[in-house]
């Protein structure tokens, strides 16, 4: 919530006569995925049943991927696939055309009638503001009143201008509706003004360099000098991961744009992942199992974790485990592991017997 316009005791009231009420916690779902689709792909859009339950969310994307003239075909195929698969365990997602757009108002008006009952959460690009977030809101409330609609449809956010990340902790606090965040790195380079064409990863220009030798007394610049790739994307994820953990919502890692490149596809998930993201997005099969293994907890990990809650007992005071001090701050640390551990044996069955098979000693 922010500015003084609106009291806090009307925040998580419906903002239309007979829309449902929004939720005061959002639901903790696995998402380690967001496989992106083309509705308007035939090719693509026959497959979406046979990916149901392999990957933790499928949306449906109707903005900057598709051409102009397939946005129509796009929606009104998203409406198709939805109304005839059962998602079972798997959530369906869409990303709505830009707020600016010619599109974005019939994307809403088509959606939220035909298949809101199936959608769990709309994905809006180039988020400025909150207020932004509020025109949204207030649309999809007198939506989901005239569909009768018993919840609410949740909103994901992409952080793709600067603007929009110095504005983000009032995005992440603008409504109830909040589910998440989404990195969107090539918008975000663009608009920063930032010399890159590559959509997220790293940038062989962007390093830091080992200092020079010094023998005798005389600094060796010539010699040979050990370089280091950095993270361009390191500060806007720790900011956005920040903002998240403050409103109780969910950070994503965007696109990697290189397919091919698998091994630094899963490094830059795994840095995400290290920082506090739940989730990325997936631009290809193979990605989808990357971001599966990755945003996992490893049975070494959850070994640990299971090791001090049972050490801690009541949760106070320390112990030693391994030679290494655990405390009540360790005890938060792995109780995160834990959680997440259980979510996602709950819907993913090898995982589950993987953890199920952990002996704490």
């Amino acid at each position: 919530m922010t500015g003084s316009s609106r009291s806090a005791k009307d925040f998580f009231r419906p903002l239309a006569v007979g829309a449902p009420t929004p939720l005061t916690e959002v639901p903790a779902r696995p998402s380690r995925a967001i496989h992106f689709f083309d509705p308007s792909n035939e090719k693509m859009a026959a497959k979406i049943p046979a990916m149901v339950g392999t990957v933790d969310v499928l949306l449906g994307n109707l903005e900057d991927a598709v051409k102009a003239d397939n946005k129509v075909a796009a929606r009104e195929g998203l409406v198709r696939i939805a109304q005839a698969t059962d998602f079972g365990p798997t959530q369906l997602w869409t990303r709505i055309n830009s707020l600016d757009s010619p599109w974005v108002l019939d994307d809403l008006t088509t959606l939220v009638p035909a298949i809101g009952d199936k959608l769990d959460v709309i994905m809006v690009p180039k988020v400025q503001g909150a207020e932004d977030i509020h025109y949204v809101d207030r649309l999809l409330a007198q939506l989901e009143a005239k569909a009768g609609l018993d919840r609410p449809i949740l909103i994901h956010a992409i952080l793709e201008t600067a603007r929009g990340v110095a504005n983000v902790e009032e995005i992440c606090g603008a409504s109830p509706r909040m589910q998440g965040l989404s990195l969107g790195p090539a918008d975000l380079a663009a608009d920063r003004r930032m010399k890159t064409t590559r959509v997220g990863g790293g940038h062989p220009g962007y390093l830091v360099r080992q200092d020079p030798t010094v023998k005798d007394g005389v600094t060796d610049i010539e010699g040979q000098r050990t370089t280091y790739q950095q993270d361009l994307w390191h500060y806007t994820i720790a900011r956005m991961v920040d903002a998240c953990a403050m409103h109780g919502i969910y950070p994503y890692y965007g696109p990697f744009g290189d397919i091919a490149d698998v091994v630094a596809c899963e490094d830059q998930f795994r840095n995400a992942f290290l920082l506090g993201c739940v989730g990325t997005w997936s631009l290809h099969p193979k990605q989808i199992a990357i971001a599966n293994r990755v945003f996992s907890p490893s049975v070494e990990d959850i070994q640990h974790a299971r090791r001090v809650v049972a050490a801690m007992g009541d949760g106070t005071g320390a112990v030693m485990l391994d030679g290494k001090m655990e405390d009540d701050a360790s005890l938060k640390q792995c109780l995160v592991m834990v959680r997440l551990a259980e979510e996602l044996a709950a819907i993913d069955p090898e995982l589950k017997k993987q953890y199920d098979a952990i002996e704490v000693a």
